[in-house]
């Protein structure tokens, strides 16, 4: 299966009150869009395209080393329209993948179910089941559970905006078919928008199943609109790298006061990390290596047996 894989990065951010484009703003010292771009690398035989637009040439000039095709959405026009920007490179055989720049911590195993369930009878979508699903699309599915198309929150009438079942926008689908539906999109809606969501009617009109993949977790489809939910995404990082640790044996004092801002090349056994300790950059840690409090290690290889005591900084 030959994977074209398009990331959505045009948007301006606003709400971040912030002259850095949104993607560049960071999580664990990475920005946002280098997640996403890590993550859907290592799916196999897969070429990305990022849409850039608001502050673009900054995020390419940061993010030039990127193995990427970069594809400039000149006007702001909606999701739909910064996909049909990518389609003269699709064919009609590839699976086309569509991810967002601002959603972070998707996870491989998530994308590799969504890809599964596609084929020329079927279009995958992530969705999200959320206590208050304000300001989502809603999954509008028919008596008998197949969906029937996605209504944006600002279109919904009173008994769709009960529903709890969200849209995530992440999708995937058959590029003869995308061709297709993209050509056919409209903007009759209060944002005048080509929504990439309308596409979902048009696929039940043709015949195509509409396949529902859900995230493991809420987090793991959040998007990033301001800073506390980048905070809060912080945290939800961290805790992850924390209990990745603990699995691989690691004692951490409190699994809630350590920062991984980097790459555990190498560790070794019985490693004792007290608090408020930062990991950046490479690190490697040796057998019964001891970290005291308040340490910060930044490109650090630790032999085995070494002990860094409290308020310790150590650079290369």
């Amino acid at each position: 299966m030959s994977i074209k894989t398009v990331i959505l990065a045009a948007g301006q951010g606003t709400r971040m009150r912030s002259t850095l484009p949104k993607v560049l703003h960071s999580i664990a010292n990475r920005p946002l869009l280098q997640h996403v771009y890590d993550t859907s690398r290592q799916l196999p035989d897969n070429q990305i395209y990022i849409v850039y637009g608001h502050g673009g040439e900054t995020v390419k000039q940061r993010l030039q080393h990127f193995d990427a095709s970069w594809i400039e959405q000149k006007q702001q026009l909606g999701t739909g329209h910064a996909v049909q920007q990518v389609i003269d490179h699709v064919n009609d055989a590839d699976t086309v993948l569509i991810l967002y720049g601002d959603v972070p911590l998707l996870s491989l195993q998530t994308l590799q179910t969504l890809l599964a369930d596609v084929n020329q009878n079927t279009l995958a979508l992530l969705t999200v089941v959320l206590d208050d699903p304000t300001g989502y699309g809603r999954i509008v599915r028919a008596a008998n559970g197949q969906v029937t198309r996605i209504v944006e929150q600002k279109d919904a009438n009173p008994a769709e905006q009960l529903i709890t079942e969200g849209n995530t926008g992440i999708l995937a689908c058959q590029g003869n078919q995308l061709k297709q539906w993209l050509a056919r999109l409209g903007n009759n809606n209060a944002q005048h928008e080509y929504y990439l969501t309308d596409i979902i009617e048009m696929a039940v009109a043709d015949g195509v199943t509409v396949k529902t993949t859900q995230a493991t977790t809420q987090n793991e489809v959040l998007g990033v609109n301001n800073r506390s939910q980048l905070a809060h995404l912080e945290r939800v990082y961290q805790r992850q790298q924390a209990e990745a640790l603990m699995l691989q044996g690691v004692t951490l004092r409190d699994p809630a006061r350590i920062d991984v801002r980097g790459r555990l090349l190498a560790l070794g056994q019985d490693i004792d990390i007290d608090v408020n300790v930062i990991l950046e950059g490479d690190i490697q840690l040796g057998s019964n290596v001891k970290i005291g409090a308040n340490c910060i290690l930044s490109n650090v290889t630790l032999a085995d047996g070494v002990e860094i005591l409290a308020n310790s900084l150590l650079e290369n």
